[in-house]
């Protein structure tokens, strides 16, 4: 007998798409009616979700994706995490009085890379014109669209601070001086202004891969660039650090970059294959975690027991200390993902997990790396422990509101799949630029300030990003798609839903709705980048008899309530072209979308 779900699993043989807002996955959905692609839908979908989750992502932000293609057979990522600006060097940095890079604010922002990888996968993967992708996104900025509760708290926690500081940010987000109420129509019309002069610009080019360059062209090198510098130019604002910063992006930074497609990283698990960016995002943890899992027979664990709760995390314990001591960009660094991957080396890393919960923090040791770890080490312990078992992107010195981030799948009849995970440039993260409706990113905190690290801050080296979307294949098919938002934990609730998937016979939507839990026992990718050894947060659904056990262990439990920990979406295709499709009912704005 199935068990309960809180929704229907979608299951079709048109289409499928599932995202972290009910607006955004309908959008999708028109774009596969409409007769385009996976891909087409992905961008529609993606743009909606810079409207109606701003305090999640905007047109500013970061975007990493990986994605099926069923005409070539090619599995690809396409990078749109943005590079650290010229003028970006930990002597300029050193040199204002930081220590860290604060988690808001000028000095925090990278090259904006959503939008760049937004249309390179429409010009080179899709089929619909440029206008009907975007028109959706124009729609809700323009006419409104129901402001999300979190929204509106998010925007009264910083109103005080908008006010004094980020007058922008407050002419924007509270329009007349009022915070926006919970469900109430709200309006962007500044950002629907500037995508409408972008469209119109793009569409003075003849041919749809024209206009998509033209497109491209307005938002690096034309007027969105150049309102962009015009604003830095002169904006001197307060950030984390409780000072005033300039930023350091400049219209040459702007200029010069562009998305990339890359080869992702993948690793054989059983008769699963999954796919991941490279190490310049944390995906691989995801890959190590499953290579010392791969020794333990998970199927036979109840997937809510206290033994599969311990053996992940401790799984995680060891991958996420590897991330610390390894992880960055690797056209920059040597990350030995070879050698982390390793049967020999996990089968060495697997003896550590014990019966009781680890304290320590315990990279591996990678012949020729000694001297880093050990000055990665320092820095570890330098930054401290954490109070708090929130590892979100956290603006606490203005608000108790965290920024995060979305995420969207969609798979087509043709067996297209792509999983995306776009976040940056959410409302809490910089100023306003007042003639564009949007604001900058502020991934650049996930670089450290002293030198020799893998995450160290150099002009044109991407951070180390959380963002990490998965595809998986079974028995060589290209057959999930699914991802998070959640920062740090985006790899941990991907990890058990995985884990279930493969395991425990379960459909997508049982899978989803099964208690999530994570830790937070290393360093956080977010200002102020503290640790928390031994604490696991669980949601209280698992149950009393569950949480004792894992208490007995040793582990620093932190019951959560249910139904608040993770946003996890996932789709599915079957070998004989059935498609699936299912959303987290957390926080009641997921959605899947299927027929």
């Amino acid at each position: 007998m199935s068990m309960f779900t809180t929704r229907p699993e979608i299951q079709g043989t048109f289409g499928v798409v599932t995202s972290t807002h009910w607006i955004a996955s309908a959008v999708g959905m028109r774009m596969l009616e409409l007769g385009g692609n996976a891909f087409d839908a992905a961008v529609a979908t993606g743009l909606v979700l810079q409207v109606v989750e701003p305090h999640l992502n905007g047109p500013a932000g970061d975007l990493p994706v990986v994605l099926h293609s069923a005409a070539t057979g090619r599995t690809d990522v396409i990078c749109g995490q943005g590079s650290a600006p010229a003028g970006a060097t930990i002597e300029h940095y050193r040199g204002e009085g930081l220590s860290l890079i604060p988690g808001d604010g000028l000095l925090a922002t990278v090259i904006p890379g959503a939008f760049d990888a937004w249309m390179l996968m429409l010009r080179d993967y899709g089929t619909l014109p440029l206008r009907t992708v975007l028109e959706p996104a124009i729609h809700y900025a323009e006419a409104g669209h129901p402001i999300l509760p979190r929204v509106s708290a998010t925007i009264a926690g910083l109103a005080d601070f908008f006010r004094q500081e980020w007058p922008t940010s407050h002419a924007t987000w509270l329009p007349g001086g009022n915070v926006p109420e919970a469900r109430a129509l709200f309006r962007n019309p500044v950002l629907a202004k500037t995508w409408t002069r972008l469209l119109a610009q793009a569409e003075t080019r003849q041919g749809r891969e024209a206009q998509i360059e033209g497109a491209r062209d307005c938002f690096y090198r034309g007027f969105i660039a150049e309102s962009i510098v015009s604003f830095l130019k002169d904006a001197e604002v307060r950030d984390g650090s409780g000072e005033k910063h300039k930023g350091v992006l400049s219209g040459d930074d702007l200029a010069s970059w562009q998305a990339t497609v890359e080869t992702p990283l993948t690793y054989d698990y059983h008769d699963w294959t999954l796919a991941k960016t490279g190490p310049w995002g944390q995906g691989p943890v995801l890959l190590q975690s499953l290579a010392l899992l791969k020794g333990f027979d998970i199927a036979k664990l109840d997937p809510t027991g206290p033994e599969f709760v311990h053996l992940v995390t401790e799984a995680m314990k060891l991958a996420y200390a590897d991330r610390e001591a390894y992880y960055g960009d690797p056209a920059f660094i040597d990350v030995p993902m070879e050698h982390l991957l390793s049967d020999a080396y996990n089968d060495a890393r697997r003896k550590l997990i014990g019966d009781k919960a680890a304290f320590d923090l315990v990279p591996g040791v990678v012949p020729g790396f000694e001297e880093q770890v050990k000055a990665m080490m320092a820095v570890i312990d330098k930054a401290g422990i954490s109070p708090t078992g929130v590892y979100e992107p956290t603006m606490a010195h203005l608000s108790e509101k965290r920024g995060d981030t979305v995420h969207l799948d969609v798979i087509d009849r043709w067996g297209n799949m792509v999983a995306a995970t776009p976040s940056g440039g959410w409302l809490q993260s910089s100023p306003i630029i007042p003639d564009l409706g949007f604001c900058l990113n502020s991934r650049a905190q996930m670089f450290w300030l002293e030198p020799g690290l893998p995450g160290s801050l150099m002009p044109g080296k991407r951070p180390r990003t959380t963002l990490t979307p998965s595809i998986a294949f079974h028995e060589g098919r290209p057959t999930l798609a699914f991802g998070t938002p959640g920062g740090d934990q985006q790899d941990q609730w991907q990890l058990s839903l995985f884990l279930r998937l493969a395991h425990h016979g379960l459909n997508l939507q049982e899978a989803i709705d099964l208690p999530l839990f994570h830790t937070t026992h290393f360093p956080g990718s977010f200002y102020p980048r503290q640790r928390q050894p031994g604490h696991l947060m669980v949601e209280e659904s698992i149950g009393a008899e569950t949480l004792a056990a894992l208490r007995e262990r040793g582990h620093k439990v932190e019951a959560a309530p249910e139904w608040s920990i993770g946003r996890l979406t996932a789709a599915k295709r079957e070998p004989d072209g059935l498609l699936k499709a299912g959303a987290t009912p957390r926080l009641m704005q997921a959605y899947a979308i299927g027929r």
